[in-house]
């Protein structure tokens, strides 16, 4: 009987099938679970970005003679205070200045309503009305109930805060005793398996912090240069702006990009177009200067991840997780880079290491 044999093509195309259906499947559990619990994976996230960016400050102060309790609460409290006091600072900046900018987006309305009127448009009174009524009534047609909201925006909050005292706690206790949770950590793996996980986790723990630091480093330059650029302008809310902006840096390449495109908004409802020019050209020389010289410099081999890697990776973020995902995805893709360049080398060592003559005579002597 003629036996039937599976053409080599096919049989290779199967073994791959087969294993990467194996991890498409994992990693669809993976996102789910991550989604499921992201009440308390963002948060730890958030805590892990917060320790890689402060961890030194607290091993700094132990070694200066202070106990890593009372260093760890110092670094904390510092955290907080720079937090809290930035988001005053941007408060009373929008308090004092959102008066004016309000009353310029109004005169910008009736700019644009005499344009209409005297331009090539030539609308008439009515039209123009027409028009603001049908997007009222647009507005007002989506619109939900008013008890609905406000639960909506209590539930929010109420999140928020969870996540915020999650974050804050986990960074305090990552930052007090990481190396013994990490140690429970290696120890659930098999005996064998050990060495190369805590290898692979200090690979990828050094990857962030370095990508943490350099990235804070980037997001300050952005940060300082476009307000820099505002307030030489004169354009107001260059604080708030400039908060904007280091938290958007956070999101490489388009992070700043789009909160740079909020300072030229801002700047051409408050001063017109041209300052607006001004300050889009403020924007792009600042990216310049990141995309060609802060990031290849700072971020060096060891994150050394491909532009369209990053923009792979803030898609895949944003469509699990929102901004929150975007935040996230970068420096988990630089540790992901990292853990796989090292398991390569160390898989490559090993090869190369020379066999022992097993079963070999002795040589004469």
């Amino acid at each position: 009987m003629e036996r039937y044999q599976v053409p080599p093509g096919v049989e290779i195309a199967t073994a791959w099938a087969w294993r990467l259906l194996v991890i498409a499947a994992a990693g669809g559990v993976g996102i789910f679970l991550l989604r499921y619990f992201s009440e308390i994976t963002v948060p730890l996230a958030v805590a892990l970005l917060g320790t890689a960016l402060t961890i030194n400050a607290v091993n700094w102060l132990e070694r200066k003679g202070l106990p890593r309790v009372l260093a760890t609460f110092v670094v904390v409290i510092v955290m907080l205070v720079s937090f809290f006091g930035a988001l005053a600072l941007v408060g009373q900046q929008l308090s004092t200045q959102v008066t004016d900018l309000r009353d310029n987006v109004v005169q910008g309305i009736t700019q644009v309503q005499d344009w209409a009127k005297t331009g090539p448009l030539k609308l008439t009174d009515s039209q123009i009305q027409g028009y603001i009524d049908t997007a009222k009534e647009s507005i007002q047609s989506s619109d939900t109930s008013v008890v609905t909201r406000v639960g909506e925006l209590g539930s929010t909050l109420t999140h928020v805060l969870a996540g915020f005292f999650i974050a804050l706690f986990s960074a305090f206790f990552f930052l007090y005793e990481g190396q013994r949770i990490w140690g429970w950590i290696v120890a659930l793996f098999p005996r064998a398996a050990r060495e190369r996980v805590d290898s692979s986790g200090h690979t990828a723990w050094a990857s962030l912090v370095a990508f943490v630091r350099a990235t804070v480093i980037v997001a300050f330059t952005d940060a300082v240069g476009i307000a820099l650029g505002a307030w030489v302008l004169g354009v107001p809310l260059t604080f708030a702006i400039g908060v904007l902006v280091f938290l958007g840096a956070f999101i490489p390449i388009i992070g700043a990009l789009l909160s740079g495109m909020v300072a030229v908004l801002v700047a051409l409802v408050a001063q017109g177009p041209v300052t607006a020019l001004f300050m889009l050209l403020v924007v792009v020389g600042i990216q310049q200067l990141e995309s060609h010289v802060l990031q290849p410099f700072l971020m060096g081999r060891l994150v050394a991840v491909h532009p369209l890697a990053i923009i792979i990776a803030i898609a895949a973020g944003v469509t699990v997780a929102g901004v929150v995902g975007a935040l996230i995805a970068v420096p988990l893709a630089a540790c992901l880079n990292g853990v796989v360049r090292h398991l390569v080398s160390v898989a490559q060592d090993y090869q190369d290491e020379p066999e022992d003559d097993v079963g070999l005579e002795p040589e004469p002597a």
